[in-house]
């Protein structure tokens, strides 16, 4: 646009130097004098112009450096904003933990006592006569060996939860937390979910560990609304867990008797989760809906969603990668935003999304420069590391948090059941 703007203006300029030197020629002055006034009127405007460019360019330029700078100041009481908030979120969940060694020496035992089933299956696993290929035998090893890790951090209660916070924009004020699970091994090493979540759930042992996370997420919002702290955590939920039928049951009274909670504790399901979904696990998100709680959706791998589905699953919340976002919005070389709705432009989509109650979230923030362009695309939340980073709650508050023993006797006798039968 501005290329063709140039060209107009140049040809207006020639058309300007052209008439006057006509004008000097029929004076009677010759056409020498008239060249010579096109070529002096065109070389006035010229100079003209580029002195009206430059210094429109140098306005810009530090219009640019004001922003940057802003952006730069934002930053930084985002960031300082973010780290108080946290502080004071943990500061606020401790000050009602449990500090009883008797009461958590008898959560400890429990939950010991719920892992000696699994143990039976470790001993079966470990009697087995070794694969003569050694490439298996090698993967059976590693695998018995990461399961019993897995067994024992479980057993012990080294399941840690970690909150990374959920900002509104531009403005970067903390509006929700999302959780999630890390579990320790014996030397406090963190396994991250890639480490251990294929042997998970190859065992059964995913909803056993969602389990602790959901329950954890709920009583701590249950706490923090005590104390009249309005927050929000989203809290991610496997497929297994919805359809658990020993589990869900057990959670969904838990629920019932705490519907309080229902506009603070928020169930996430990738998007892949979502699409897989089967009627009993449709059926399981409908009770919770029924009772108030909302969903979420992440991983989104395309933003040509089927909207009115998502709204009949009560979901409120959709997080997009922010470079996706980008990509399929912004970097578009005159392609439609959504081929399914070729008459939504980039900056229609987070309305879009609104008007079927949906709201959009940018995560995987990362840089400023991504924030310029979200903006522009009307997106009120964002999360990621340019927020602030997953931050683990402390041990004493865990310790209060951990579910009753029949919670999880009941979750990890039913992953040993499907092992069994499976």
């Amino acid at each position: 646009m501005r290329a063709l703007t140039q060209a107009f203006l140049f040809f207006g300029y020639l058309f300007l130097a052209l008439t006057v030197g006509a004008f000097v020629w029929r004076a009677g002055l010759g056409a020498g004098a008239g060249a010579a006034g096109a070529i002096a009127t065109m070389g006035l405007l010229v100079a003209v112009h580029a002195a009206i460019t430059g210094r429109a360019d140098k306005a810009a330029l530090r219009n640019e450096i004001e922003q940057v700078r802003e952006a730069h100041r934002l930053l930084a009481d985002a960031m300082e904003s973010t780290q108080g908030a946290l502080t004071e979120l943990a500061q606020a969940i401790e000050s009602g933990a449990v500090t009883s060694t008797e009461a958590l020496s008898g959560e400890v035992r429990m939950l010991e006592t719920l892992i000696q089933q699994m143990s039976e299956t470790l001993e079966q696993r470990a009697a087995q006569p070794a694969p003569t290929n050694p490439y298996e035998a090698r993967h059976r090893e590693q695998s018995n060996v990461l399961l019993a890790t897995i067994h024992e951090a479980l057993a012990e209660n080294r399941v840690d939860l970690y909150l990374q916070p959920v900002v509104s924009l531009p403005q970067r004020r903390t509006i929700f937390y999302e959780s999630f699970t890390r579990l320790r091994a014996a030397d406090d090493r963190v396994m991250m979910p890639a480490e251990y979540l294929s042997v998970a759930e190859g065992e059964g042992l995913v909803p056993a560990i969602d389990n602790l996370l959901l329950f954890r997420c709920a009583q701590i919002v249950r706490r923090l609304a005590r104390q009249d702290r309005k927050v929000g955590v989203f809290c991610n939920v496997a497929l297994s867990s919805l359809g658990d039928e020993t589990f869900f049951p057990q959670f969904l009274d838990f629920l019932s008797e705490n519907r309080d909670l229902n506009q603070a504790l928020i169930f996430e399901l990738g998007q892949a989760t979502f699409d897989a979904r089967g009627a009993v696990e449709a059926r399981n998100m409908a009770k919770l809906a029924d009772l108030g709680f909302r969903f979420s959706i992440d991983k989104v791998q395309t933003l040509d969603l089927d909207f009115a589905d998502l709204q009949r699953s009560d979901v409120k919340f959709m997080k997009v990668a922010a470079d996706l976002l980008i990509e399929q919005l912004l970097d578009l070389d005159g392609a439609s935003a959504l081929p399914s709705l070729r008459d939504i432009s980039a900056a229609d989509f987070a309305g879009l999304t609104r008007r079927y109650g949906i709201e959009l979230i940018a995560e995987k923030c990362e840089s400023e420069r991504q924030i310029v362009d979200i903006l522009e695309l009307d997106v009120s939340m964002g999360q990621g590391h340019l927020f602030g980073e997953p931050r683990a709650i402390k041990e004493a508050v865990l310790a209060e948090t951990d579910p009753p023993a029949d919670f999880i006797r009941s979750t990890l006798r039913s992953a040993d059941h499907r092992r069994r039968m499976g």
